[in-house]
C-alpha cells in the first residue's frame, strides 16, 4: 500500500517521546555540538538561554530515533492486519527546520508526524515523493521543534 492510501492528509500521529536528561544532553553535545550552553552548566547561565540546554541537532536526532522505532512497530501492525506496509526509502532532505524553544534538562519532548502530500517521481516510475510535517512538543504542550521532510517510497 501507499502512504497516501493509509494516512489522511494532516492527520498527526505521535511517534514517541524522549527525555533530555543532563547526561544525555552532555553526552551528545560533547561529541557533536560542544557549545558552552550545551556542555557547561555554569557557563550556560551567562548565555541567552540561562541554563544548560540540548543541542538542536540532538532534538532532531531524537525525533529520528522515535520515528524509526515507530515505523518498525507500524510495519508489524500493518502486516498483522494483512496490509502490505509502504516501502520507504531514504529522505532526500528536509526544509524549514525551526528550533522554536530551547529544550532544558529533564524536559520530555513528544514527537509527531503528519502526512502532508505525495507525488509520483517522473524520473523513477513506481516511486513517490512523500512530504511529512515533523514536530516535537514539550511537557507543557509548547512546540519546540518543527520541520518538513521528504521521504521516498517505492514499489
Amino acid at each position: 500500500m501507499r502512504m497516501s492510501e493509509l494516512y489522511a492528509v494532516g492527520e498527526k500521529t505521535e511517534i514517541g517521546a524522549y527525555v533530555f536528561t543532563e547526561e544525555n544532553i552532555l553526552r551528545f553535545a560533547r561529541k557533536y555540538d560542544p557549545q558552552r550552553f550545551h556542555i557547561d552548566k555554569e557557563a550556560a547561565r551567562d548565555t541567552m538561554f540561562g541554563a544548560l540546554c540540548a543541542s538542536g541537532w540532538h532534538t532532531v536526532a531524537a525525533w529520528m530515533r522515535c520515528f524509526l522505532d515507530y515505523w518498525m512497530t507500524e510495519m508489524r501492525r500493518l502486516s498483522e492486519q494483512g496490509l502490505e506496509p509502504p516501502k520507504l526509502g531514504p529522505s532526500p532532505g528536509f526544509q524549514k527546520l525551526q528550533w522554536l524553544k530551547p529544550v532544558f534538562v529533564d524536559e520530555t519532548i513528544t514527537y509527531s508526524v503528519a502526512f502532508v502530500s505525495s507525488r509520483p517521481l517522473t524520473s523513477r516510475p513506481g516511486w513517490n515523493l512523500n512530504a511529512i510535517l515533523c514536530e516535537g512538543v514539550n511537557q507543557d504542550g509548547v512546540t519546540v521543534i518543527r520541520f518538513e521532510s521528504s521521504v521516498l517510497e517505492f514499489e
